[in-house]
């Protein structure tokens, strides 16, 4: 089990973050509801979206079907990717960012499949309740991911000279998302940014390993 520690903290981490943070918004609040937690430009905001991150869709019932199925052939994939890093003793900060991706993955996972079943319906009216008596909103792998973590920071109007939006306004940043998109958008910046030393460092420890085997 050497080497499997600090991954599986760090995705169970990540998952019990996201999942308190939607059973939270979820129980707690309506659909559009806010909580301005820095004035009005670090908010929760409660939505709930069918398709991926960051609220984008994708075909109505039988797109959400094979999504929520492709998320976990996806997310098996990237499991068994993690687990052949860590054998085969990969880069450390390379091994992580991957359980970072592979924890966020699975927490949107676990809303697409099970939300649906153990959740009453949001609405703008009523907060959803857990385990209703008359079923959940919806049947397995039909479940919405919840939204919340929403930061418009700057809010404006184009100048009338810009190409294509001139006179329009505009707002930064305006996609609402979850911690399990923060994870996976992190974790694939973070490979952008160092995969050089990710790949530089993986080749120098496999070689010194080689050499060390060879030498007994």
């Amino acid at each position: 089990m050497k080497g499997y520690k600090n991954p599986v903290l760090l995705i169970l981490l990540v998952l019990a973050v996201d999942q308190i943070s939607k059973f939270w918004v979820k129980l707690n609040m309506t659909i559009g509801q806010d909580f301005n937690v820095i004035g009005n430009k670090v908010l929760i905001h409660f939505i709930e979206n069918n398709g991926m991150a960051y609220g984008m869709e994708f075909g109505g019932e039988s797109g959400k079907l094979f999504l929520s199925l492709f998320r976990i052939i996806a997310v098996i994939g990237i499991g068994y990717g993690l687990h052949y890093m860590i054998k085969n003793k990969y880069n450390r900060g390379f091994i992580l960012t991957v359980a970072l991706i592979f924890a966020g993955a699975l927490g949107n996972i676990i809303d697409s499949t099970f939300y649906g079943v153990i959740f009453s319906e949001s609405n703008m009216y009523t907060k959803a309740v857990l385990f209703p008596d008359a079923g959940g909103y919806s049947s397995l792998f039909h479940g919405k991911v919840v939204d919340m973590l929403y930061f418009p920071l700057i809010d404006g109007r184009f100048p009338s000279w810009f190409p294509f939006w001139g006179g329009e306004d505009f707002l930064f940043f305006r996609p609402v998302f979850n911690v399990a998109d923060s994870a996976i958008s992190v974790g694939v910046f973070l490979i952008l940014i160092f995969q050089k030393r990710y790949f530089k460092e993986t080749k120098e420890e496999k070689s010194s390993l080689n050499s060390e085997i060879i030498e007994d």
